[in-house]
């Protein structure tokens, strides 16, 4: 009995082993018959070097060298508007005349008085020589001619105030003054500003202090002239340093002999620091950045060949326009160390050598391994320089 239960036992084991045995065969034979995956259509690029110079960004605002609003001291009635909108004038020229008429004819009544004063202590030395006035009266004769001379000239800068001159040279602005009105003390006339040379105010942090210097050259650029390089020098830097942002204030002197910046723009800075240096570069395009590292995908001699969209369209299929077809290369995943960016470009520090072909679009598809063709027909943006797509 116990021998039969055995045999049995065996028996069954025996089963199941053959059972497994041909399950196996079945999972290797439909692996085996599972289609393979086809070569993936990628765009690809060398990596090279180029030169770079080491420079400092930042967001500026352009201001005048002078810039002032033009108002009115004393109040009084327009008489003449002598400018236009928008014109260059030279400083000390006439803007607005007031109506002076009361106060030049005040004006002469004490230089008539000024006048006489003077004479009456001309007419008492005389006498005094004589002995026929005292030297009390002499005195006060001339204490009432400087007087009198004192109240002439300040009825004269009365007068001066109704001409209202330029400060200084530059462009002036748009006005609403008209002739025949009425302004306050305080009242704004025009603009005027000097903005040829303009500056460029910006900030950079404390730790980059050390490489600033009076006299470094200044590249400004606005998104009003696109790529458009406006160059200047600093001309300081402030001596305190913001305790709220720890950023250190710098202002650049930027020629602007076409009147093209305005106060009041922003403007992109850039100031260079140092040698120029020999970069390893990449467009940004070609980096997969992960929490464990950056990663690129190099393509390597090897594998099936295959036609540019056959992953897509199968063999009979013709190559799509700029494809390589039947390159027969795979995808090979390297991690890469970078460093400063510049436009669309980035540097590598560490992880690949020059001349090596590097994925720039399409690595979400690849793997180690993958069969690609490459396919430049469109390439992503590679530009140190980069400009706004809208212009």
């Amino acid at each position: 009995m116990k021998k039969r239960m055995l045999i049995m036992l065996g028996g069954v084991l025996l089963l199941t082993a053959v059972l497994a045995f041909g399950f196996y065969l079945h999972i290797q034979t439909l692996i085996a018959s599972a289609p393979k995956p086809g070569p993936q259509t990628v765009s690809a690029t060398r990596a090279q070097t180029l030169e770079w110079q080491p420079q400092l960004a930042a967001i500026g605002t352009l201001n005048p060298v002078r810039g002032v609003d033009v108002t009115t001291e004393i109040a009084g009635l327009v008489r003449s508007v002598n400018f236009k909108s928008g014109q260059e004038v030279r400083a000390g020229a006439v803007l607005v005349q007031l109506n002076a008429d009361s106060d030049v004819a005040q004006l002469h009544s004490l230089q008539a008085a000024s006048e006489l004063s003077a004479t009456v202590l001309k007419r008492d030395r005389a006498q005094l020589a004589a002995q026929a006035v005292s030297q009390a009266q002499v005195d006060n004769d001339e204490a009432d001619v400087k007087s009198k001379r004192a109240l002439v000239e300040q009825q004269a800068a009365l007068v001066a105030k109704k001409t209202i001159r330029a400060p200084f040279s530059g462009r002036l602005g748009i006005t609403t003054v008209n002739p025949g009105q009425y302004l306050n003390p305080g009242d704004k006339i025009v603009t005027l500003q000097t903005i040829d040379p303009i500056y460029v105010d910006f900030s950079l942090p404390q730790k980059q202090i050390a490489g600033l210097s009076v006299g470094q050259v200044v590249n400004v650029t606005t998104d009003a002239y696109g790529s458009q390089t406006f160059a200047g020098k600093i001309n300081a830097i402030n001596p305190k340093i913001d305790a709220t942002t720890r950023n250190v204030l710098l202002e650049a002197t930027i020629a602007n002999p076409q009147r093209q910046l305005l106060p009041g723009m922003y403007a992109h800075a850039s100031v260079d620091v140092g040698d120029k240096r020999k970069y390893l570069t990449l467009p940004q395009t070609a980096i997969t950045y992960n929490p464990y590292g950056s990663t690129v995908f190099v393509l390597k001699e090897g594998g099936a060949a295959a036609p540019a969209n056959a992953a897509s369209q199968g063999a009979s299929q013709p190559p799509a326009p700029g494809a390589s077809a039947g390159s027969g290369k795979t995808a090979q995943q390297v991690f890469v160390t970078t460093g400063e960016t510049r436009g669309d470009q980035v540097a590598i520090l560490k992880g690949i050598e020059a001349g090596q072909e590097v994925v720039t679009s399409g690595q979400l598809k690849l793997k180690n391994g993958t069969p690609v063709v490459v396919d430049n027909s469109v390439q992503p943006a590679n530009s140190a320089n980069p400009t706004p797509q809208e212009h």
